[in-house]
């Protein structure tokens, strides 16, 4: 008799939850929509949505056009009835963003804020993200947590920062900076927060994996609605694959590494290290800097090629290069096509939906999914 009442307690929840997924997935449905799509009767879709209803978590936003009866009442999932805050931590600034529950951005700002070893930097981060909250229409009270997005091997098991080169960083429990601020915490890979929230929310359920083309260089596979993430959560660091055998110094003390040919200051320091100038002097036809982007995209193009062939799914260029690319991806394209054995167009090459804040909406939105899995 237990197991039978824990089984129904368990097809409830779920039954609730995939209801509750699909109504934000929709921007209006019925009732009927939800049973249909989801294979359930429409007296269990209707039980759901009432409790749902009275949670607050949806809301009743008018009718939907008749089919020949009876109009059905529309369905809308109460975007900011939980907020979440996410922070992106780099060498050099802070990213911090307030989403919705939808993922929704209400809030994106970027300040500089060189990282320093030690608590004072969390506290006075704590300071600027305080600050950033009380300057927007939120209202605290609805904000679940805090997400970091951390450029580092982020230990989920073992709830630590295992290592950072790029931050000096080694060994770092995610005690001491959560600590530091008024919110529950959760951290993430910089790379896999900026994975997640292309992945997320994606139209398409087929796999990809997410190139980051940041000042550093970093990646992340996201298969079946998750990150994969190896296991010394080290999967997809590809910046610090070999690509050219004694090659360039990597700051992470090899030679040859990915990221010494394709990070953002690969560009950018062309331009007193601003990405923007580079491809605007690109734009206008600067030698310098087309000889310097055709060499990019030259090392880019291998690096692509030689994760498609091993993992056979999209690649999407993201990061500060990636949201840049929207007007050089087919020239990108050919260069991949131009190196694959098998002849595809190069089409699998795409670019991110999230130019601004990537890493910092990701990590927010994994604050939302931890709230959405127990709904």
């Amino acid at each position: 008799m237990a197991k039978t009442k824990i089984t129904n307690i368990e097809v409830k929840k779920n039954n609730r939850n995939r209801i509750y997924r699909y109504i934000c997935k929709c921007k209006t449905v019925s009732n009927p929509d939800i049973s249909y799509a989801l294979k359930l009767s429409l007296p269990t879709v209707m039980q759901n949505t009432k409790e749902l209803l009275e949670l607050g978590l949806i809301e009743e936003v008018g009718e939907l056009q008749s089919t020949g009866g009876r109009r059905a009442k529309a369905l809308s999932a109460a975007a900011d009835y939980r907020l979440a805050a996410g922070l992106d931590i780099t060498q050099n600034h802070i990213g911090m963003v307030l989403a919705n529950l939808l993922g929704d951005i209400l809030k994106y700002e970027r300040v500089y804020y060189p990282y320093q070893k030690g608590m004072e930097y969390f506290q006075e981060v704590n300071k600027k993200l305080e600050e950033f909250i009380e300057d927007s229409p939120a209202e605290r009270e609805k904000i679940l947590g805090l997400g970091i997005s951390f450029p580092g091997i982020v230990d989920l098991q073992e709830k630590k920062v295992t290592s950072s080169h790029v931050l000096n960083v080694s060994a770092f429990p995610f005690s001491e900076a959560g600590g530091c601020f008024n919110l529950p915490c959760y951290f993430l890979n910089d790379a896999n927060a900026g994975a997640y929230a292309e992945g997320i929310h994606s139209e398409s359920a087929e796999p990809f994996f997410y190139l980051s083309l940041s000042n550093t260089v970093g990646g992340a596979l996201y298969y079946d609605g998750h990150l994969m993430q190896g296991q010394e959560f080290r999967c997809g660091e590809v910046g610090h694959m070999t690509l050219i055998p004694d090659g360039r110094a990597c700051y992470c003390g090899k030679s040859g590494c990915l990221d010494a040919y394709c990070s953002a200051k690969c560009l950018s320091g062309l331009t007193e290290k601003k990405l923007e100038r580079f491809f605007a002097g690109l734009q206008e036809g600067e030698k310098k800097l087309a000889d310097a982007w055709d060499e990019y995209t030259k090392y880019l193009s291998i690096a692509v090629n030689n994760i498609h062939m091993i993992l056979d799914c999209d690649i999407v260029l993201g990061g500060y290069v990636g949201s840049c690319l929207e007007e050089h991806i087919e020239e990108i394209r050919k260069k991949v096509s131009e190196r694959n054995t098998f002849s595809e167009d190069g089409s699998f090459v795409k670019t991110c939906k999230y130019k601004v804040g990537a890493a910092a909406l990701g990590a927010a939105l994994q604050v939302i999914e931890t709230f959405i899995e127990e709904v």
